[in-house]
């Protein structure tokens, strides 16, 4: 006999709070092949950076030798936070000696890291950027990591990677971490979207939502209005009109991670596009904008340069960039229909 006095806690509730990540993603591949086990693992590595990025962060203004530059340059030509270095090597260290991926390539290092000894067994490339906002870090707001799981294909006997110059649509896995008020993990393997909730007691990444679905119109248009003069005269006509009716909202913290992440839950767009000077850019393909592609594509929204599907841009070198603009189906459309339009009067 139940007892009136304690609550009944639906199995589903149960099942739900038992699902760690691991186990998601042996589910999502209804297999336990080498494959699968091998991906599953993956994952969890990559939780577990996760976990070890979130603990520095949430100490980083107690602990000396964590917060501002390090006084040192990218390859992209900028000034390296110490959680950009610190977060890359955790990365490394986890990975190291999984015998899971034969490569990390991150947008921190110029050419992809090497484990030799994982080769004959791991034949995965973890692609990421290990902490994109990061300088947010300094003044307590939201970040995020971004990655991205692909294939090896062939011997890569030259060490350019050459083999991960091939579009979006070769990544196996994608997904993102949010550090905010929970550390928040999004991830799809191809068969839709689905998050979990770093849950400190248990030390676990557990199951928060399933088939996650972006809105197709939401309200929030999210980017950064102070390059406004040097879009793209089609850009700034989308940014008047948004400005001109009713229904719209501007949401934009400059971490990448977080934006999107908005986006992906409320619905709408964010753009980062190329300016006169730099049409291509400043996001990468490989790092940030394919694996965040991939992601709202599962989601049932879109992501294109322009007028080309992101997912379908082949990169000429590793740390190639592109323009972005992503989000719900009918936003992205508004987006390109300003965009067809100047074209057409051109």
């Amino acid at each position: 006999m139940t007892n009136p006095e304690q609550p009944v806690i639906p199995e589903y509730s149960l099942d739900r709070d038992c699902t760690t990540l691991s186990r998601h993603a042996l589910q999502q591949l209804h297999s336990f092949s080498a494959e699968a086990q091998d991906l599953s693992a993956i994952l969890n590595r990559i939780a577990l950076a996760a976990k070890l990025i979130a603990r520095r962060l949430s100490r980083a203004g107690l602990m000396a030798g964590t917060l501002g530059f390090t006084g040192e340059m990218n390859v992209q030509g900028e000034n390296v936070k110490k959680m950009d270095v610190y977060a890359n090597d955790v990365f490394i260290s986890v990975f190291k000696q999984s015998g899971l991926v034969c490569r990390l390539a991150s947008e921190e290092m110029e050419k992809p890291f090497y484990i030799p000894e994982n080769c004959p067994i791991g034949r995965y490339t973890l692609l990421y950027d290990p902490i994109d906002g990061s300088s947010n870090v300094d003044i307590n707001l939201n970040v995020g990591s971004i990655f991205s799981i692909r294939q090896q294909e062939g011997n890569d006997l030259d060490g350019e990677a050459k083999d991960l110059l091939q579009n979006g649509r070769k990544q196996i896995a994608a997904g993102y971490v949010l550090y905010g008020p929970s550390t928040e993990l999004v991830y799809s393997l191809g068969k839709g979207v689905h998050s979990f909730i770093l849950d400190p007691s248990l030390g676990e990444f557990i199951l928060s939502q399933e088939n996650i679905r972006i809105p197709e119109h939401g309200p929030i248009y999210s980017t950064n209005e102070g390059n406004f003069w040097q879009w793209d005269e089609a850009l700034r006509d989308f940014t008047r009109y948004v400005h001109r009716h009713e229904g719209y909202t501007s949401r934009y913290s400059g971490a990448l991670v977080g934006d999107i992440h908005r986006i992906l839950m409320q619905g709408g767009v964010f753009l980062y596009p190329g300016t006169m000077k730099k049409p291509e850019g400043k996001l990468r393909l490989l790092y940030e904008t394919a694996p965040l592609a991939f992601l709202m594509e599962q989601a049932g929204g879109c992501a294109t340069i322009g007028k080309k599907d992101l997912l379908d841009v082949v990169p000429d070198k590793l740390h190639a960039r592109t323009p972005l603009i992503i989000g719900s189906k009918e936003d992205v459309r508004l987006v390109q229909s300003f965009i067809e339009k100047r074209e057409s009067t051109n």
